[in-house]
């Protein structure tokens, strides 16, 4: 229940979302998640918000990420992994699995702060501020600044890939399908893979979107596979490994049913526009619990941290590549 103290936070919170899904409506390039985010860092640290607020924008911040996870899972179909070629699918699968390897590995060598390295790694491996999404209410209960530095993370390298990518493989011999590999392979969002393929062609930008759902896929096994690595020397019951929050359990339901039951496009388009709406308020009220000097110092590490994980994870799809001769 939403109680009389949480009202106001809640309307302003809202009332900049409006403003950001105003602004990306007349600039439709612009992403309205990345937008709300940093509209809500700005507002937060250029004023001081009343706390009066707080009670609203902490709940915002928190129950409307975790329901946002419901409406992005209608986004995953298990039938996506069937479209590959054997060998592009076990690439794929190679890949997400192995960076989530080296990102808790990593992050614990690296001394990447706080939770952000995890959350950082996890969109990396997979897709970017949906993975972020799933994964960040279980591990970062107490510092809700994780989450936004990390968002601002990899939406930057996936920004920069989608950028730079076409010009470097059309400098190189690649084939299409491993300019495709390459796309939906590393790039952290479906938007930046779109953009990059079809910059390349309409049979790049195609096979790379392909490529790219089949990895998101692989989202549900990843947050389980994720979660044994992170909790084997603490859990004692192998069953304590399947104690999931109650909303990571809804979206495997709901994926699981999106890819057994033929739903109609237009309510397949409509939840996950929903999604991506409940997904940008969260991290507008996130932004505005977000300080500079939080963001500053996380951010280093992270940015780092991001680049580090983002050239390995090429460097494993090109060396996939090679060897599987694809």
């Amino acid at each position: 229940m939403i109680s009389k103290n949480q009202l106001p936070g809640i309307f302003f919170t809202l009332i900049i979302g409006v403003l950001v899904f105003v602004s990306t409506y007349f600039f439709s390039f612009l992403n309205s998640i990345l937008v709300g985010l940093l509209l809500g860092i700005f507002i937060g640290n250029i004023y001081k918000i009343n706390p009066i607020l707080f009670p609203g924008i902490g709940l915002m911040g928190a129950k409307t990420l975790e329901f946002s996870i419901l409406f992005l899972a209608f986004g995953i179909n298990y039938t996506n992994m069937g479209k590959l070629g054997w060998k592009s699918f076990v690439l794929i699968a190679l890949v997400v699995f192995s960076m989530i390897i080296l990102t808790v590995y990593l992050a614990k060598k690296i001394k990447c702060p706080g939770t952000v390295g995890w959350m950082v790694g996890f969109g990396t491996a997979i897709c970017g501020s949906s993975a972020i999404a799933a994964l960040a209410p279980s591990i970062s209960n107490k510092n809700k600044e994780d989450i936004g530095v990390s968002m601002a993370v990899v939406n930057l390298y996936g920004t920069v890939g989608m950028i730079l990518f076409p010009f470097i493989l059309a400098a190189f011999s690649f084939t299409s399908i491993q300019s495709s590999l390459i796309l939906g392979g590393t790039l952290h969002s479906v938007g930046n893979v779109v953009g990059a393929g079809f910059t390349m062609s309409s049979e790049i930008g195609e096979q790379a979107l392909a490529i790219k759902l089949a990895r998101i896929s692989l989202l549900s096994p990843g947050l389980i596979f994720f979660n044994y690595i992170t909790q084997r020397n603490t859990i004692k019951n192998w069953k304590q490994h399947f104690q999931l929050p109650w909303y990571l359990w809804g979206f495997m339901a709901i994926t699981i049913l999106v890819s057994v039951v033929d739903f109609p496009k237009n309510i397949l388009d409509g939840t996950s526009e929903i999604g991506k709406i409940l997904l940008t308020l969260a991290m507008i009220a996130i932004g505005l619990r977000v300080s500079f000097t939080a963001l500053l110092q996380s951010g280093k590490r992270g940015l780092i941290f991001g680049l580090l994980l983002f050239i390995l994870q090429t460097v494993i799809i090109l060396l996939g590549i090679f060897i599987l001769e694809i």
